[in-house]
């Protein structure tokens, strides 16, 4: 075994097409439901809210969809990105695990988000489409789209969480920087925002605000204004297949394979991505490995949620689906990891959960800043918290292995940097981080106001 640290790969290893699991899924995920009449959506229903060529990509039952030329030609600027061996990690814990970690934090923005962001941005040139609008929690996917739009030339507009838009200036920057109009929500913009504002002015804000708040954009823009989806959709968790795609190569450099392989979930974007093209091995050649899925104990949606057909956003606006889901009017309290503040899980990893294809874990926000210290001492890295849900049970995995006396291949996604994170990290540090833990009124009336639909 060598003493390999980083496993690295050249541009021409770049995957020239996306994963998509759509033809492997062992069960079906259910249709996108119209929010009016509750049957199916028609293609020019959703085609009034996204570009055409995404939506043909969310239905495509091809394994292997094209990367288009310009899009990879892109990804050059950071991909691929490193896959690491943990081993300062491995020596600080003790275990006779080997630990790995994908490492999607030398993006231009800081995280995966852009794999997904230059082509929605590229269809959207491709068909015309003049201005793009989306949601953002902890502005991660809002600065991805942003550079994405000022990329191809589009306008930008971006409904981020008021508690995020508060917490992580940084972020509100960085878009701004790309010339994105960055609208803290709820907003003053929208209805529904001035109707939370003048029931709470403080009002956190969530993403399925902000996702209500971009789809009433869109119904008041004449038809020039479309919508870029950072998590959920289907076509979404296939662009972020590259990370998960590249990381097999270099596990073949490596001469190893993933016994355990942990990615930290909100929506479902960099969990998938990073898992995908290993599950469609276990799901097709019966390869044996444990896929586990970390979210917050505050937003816990595949641990304590339920499978049920539910709004994507919190008004009732837009489309449903059968998904995991804490309920669309659920807000989550506050915490540092933003982008893991959404009341529902994707379609795909929901079904892949209730079918027991993967597994889910909820941990707490001061116990996911514990670990993250404890993986930038060791490595150097300073994990995004939203990552550092993964880090947590990649550590708890690899005292496992010390404990029980055995070795397991542990890979991980750290999904993005920490550096725009650091009041929170200021707030752990301090000892004035305030710890959360599941709401359980809240959720309870919430999941009472899903909607009926008869399967």
């Amino acid at each position: 075994m060598s003493d390999t640290y980083r496993y690295l790969l050249g541009e021409n290893d770049i995957p020239k097409s996306w994963y998509n699991i759509n033809p492997d899924m062992p069960v079906d995920i259910g249709p996108v439901l119209d929010p009016q009449t509750k049957k199916p959506a028609t293609f020019e229903y959703l085609a009034n809210l996204f570009p055409k060529r995404f939506l043909e990509e969310n239905i495509s039952m091809d394994r292997w969809v094209d990367i288009p030329e310009p899009v990879r030609e892109i990804y050059k600027i950071w991909r691929p990105s490193p896959l690491v061996r943990a081993r300062r990690l491995e020596k600080a814990l003790d275990t006779p695990a080997h630990i790995y970690y994908k490492f999607e934090g030398v993006s231009p923005v800081g995280s995966h988000k852009p794999n997904s962001a230059i082509p929605q941005a590229f269809y959207a040139k491709e068909e015309g489409i003049k201005s793009l609008v989306t949601e953002t929690g902890a502005g991660q996917w809002g600065s991805a789209l942003s550079m994405a739009c000022n990329f191809f030339g589009i306008d930008c507009t971006v409904f981020m969480v008021r508690v995020s838009y508060d917490q992580k200036p940084f972020r509100r920057i960085v878009m701004q920087s790309y010339g994105a109009k960055v609208i803290p929500s709820p907003s003053d913009q929208t209805e529904y925002g001035r109707s939370l504002l003048t029931q709470n002015p403080d009002h956190l804000g969530s993403l399925g605000i902000a996702i209500s708040e971009s789809i009433d954009a869109i119904s008041h823009s004449n038809g020039e204004l479309r919508y870029a989806l950072g998590s959920g959709l289907g076509a979404v968790l296939m662009h972020q297949t590259v990370v998960g795609l590249e990381a097999q190569k270099q596990f073949d450099m490596a001469g190893e394979y993933p016994d355990i392989l942990v990615g930290c979930i909100g929506g479902g974007s960099n969990f998938a991505g990073f898992t995908f093209p290993f599950l469609r091995e276990k799901l097709t050649e019966g390869k044996k490995m444990r896929v586990i899925a970390v979210e917050p104990v505050a937003c816990p949606s595949l641990t304590k949620g339920v499978y049920a057909f539910d709004y994507v956003d919190s008004q009732g606006i837009g489309p449903i689906a059968k998904v995991y889901t804490l309920g669309h009017d659920f807000i989550p309290p506050s915490i540092h990891a933003g982008g893991l503040r959404l009341h529902f899980m994707a379609q795909h990893v929901s079904a892949l959960y209730e079918h027991g294809d993967i597994e889910a874990v909820a941990v707490s926000q001061e116990s996911i800043f514990e670990a993250a210290v404890k993986f930038l001492r060791a490595e150097g890295f300073i994990p995004a918290p939203e990552s550092a849900h993964a880090v947590k049970v990649a550590i708890d995995e690899a005292i496992k292995c010390r404990e029980e006396g055995v070795s397991k291949v542990i890979a991980l996604n750290v999904s993005g940097h920490g550096l725009l994170d650091l009041s929170a990290y200021d707030q752990y540090l301090r000892g004035t981080l305030q710890d959360t833990s599941y709401p359980t009124k809240e959720v309870e009336v919430a999941l009472g106001n899903l909607p009926i639909i008869k399967e």
